[in-house]
């Protein structure tokens, strides 16, 4: 590795704290982008917008996807960026660039009689059956996301309004909880949770088996279990459950500023991604039912 490599890995840790992962990634970038300007004989500090353009399109051609060329700019952005405030270079040759536009992939949704099955496998007669059947309940009624779902406090439900209140990144959204959803917790709150939870000053609704507050790791194990116990193929993760509530709620008609809303999704676009899906499914559906198709 070159001396600017060096000193730009450096530059990482020391005045960017970046983790351990982005150094690692944006070094490796560097690496590949330095051999490919080494073989055309041009030093780092010589390189032109030109030879930053001709990069990102032999990335493409090579098959590279288009996140992974978006990436590489953003690496040598960061990289000359450095040598900019290094005093090495005065100009950054990818500034210029226009990364390829990421292709966003939708995403994997769990039909209705999946998700039955999905919520009908924890065991209620148990603690922590009881406690699980909730905690994916809940999830599926409101399509908060797992950090949201670990950080819940016993104060945020509201079961005889039928709610739940969601504080995250500073902002409080209000969500309605279906009645199953509701029996499912008001079980679980009022005789599950007092013989797990031994300090009357925990506050965290669900608690692991220990009285402690849910883990994310241990949440994700949970899904897997459950996952496995369906004989469901398709991979569920918590985000699994987010999506496919609001893909659901849009197949029935709810209106998208709704779903935003209930996501809390602070852009619009965030939310539209639903739209293409449902409107995939329809396409699907045509193929597969018109004569003609």
């Amino acid at each position: 590795m070159s001396e600017l490599l060096d000193l730009y890995e450096e530059y990482l840790k020391t005045e960017k704290r970046a983790s351990a992962n982005t150094v690692s990634s944006y070094l490796r970038d560097m690496r590949q982008f330095e051999a490919a300007m080494s073989s055309q004989d041009t030093e780092l500090e010589e390189v032109l917008t030109q030879d930053v353009e001709r990069y990102a399109a032999s990335l493409t051609r090579k098959g590279k996807s288009a996140a992974t060329v978006t990436r590489s700019i953003a690496s040598i952005k960061s990289f000359y960026s450095c040598l900019i405030a290094l005093g090495i270079v005065d100009h950054n040759p990818a500034k210029g660039v226009v990364a390829a536009k990421v292709e966003r992939k939708l995403p994997q949704i769990l039909t209705g009689k999946e998700v039955e099955l999905f919520l009908e496998q924890p065991d209620s007669n148990d603690l922590k059956g009881c406690r699980d059947r909730a905690m994916l309940e809940l999830l599926y009624a409101t399509g908060i996301r797992v950090s949201e779902l670990i950080a819940l406090d016993v104060d945020d439900l509201n079961l005889p309004a039928g709610v739940l209140r969601c504080v995250s990144k500073g902002k409080e959204r209000i969500i309605p909880l279906y009645s199953t959803a509701v029996r499912a917790l008001n079980e679980y709150l009022h005789q599950v949770r007092p013989q797990l939870v031994e300090s009357p000053e925990e506050t965290a609704l669900f608690v692991n088996m220990n009285g402690e507050r849910m883990s994310r790791q241990g949440f994700w194990k949970l899904i897997k279990f459950y996952q496995e116990k369906a004989g469901i193929e398709k991979d569920i993760t918590p985000h699994t459950l987010r999506h496919s509530f609001a893909a659901h709620l849009l197949e029935n008609g709810a209106d998208l500023r709704s779903i935003q809303a209930m996501l809390g999704h602070a852009d619009i676009s965030s939310t539209q991604i639903y739209s293409r899906l449902l409107n995939q499914k329809i396409k699907d559906v045509y193929r597969k039912s018109h004569p003609r198709a």
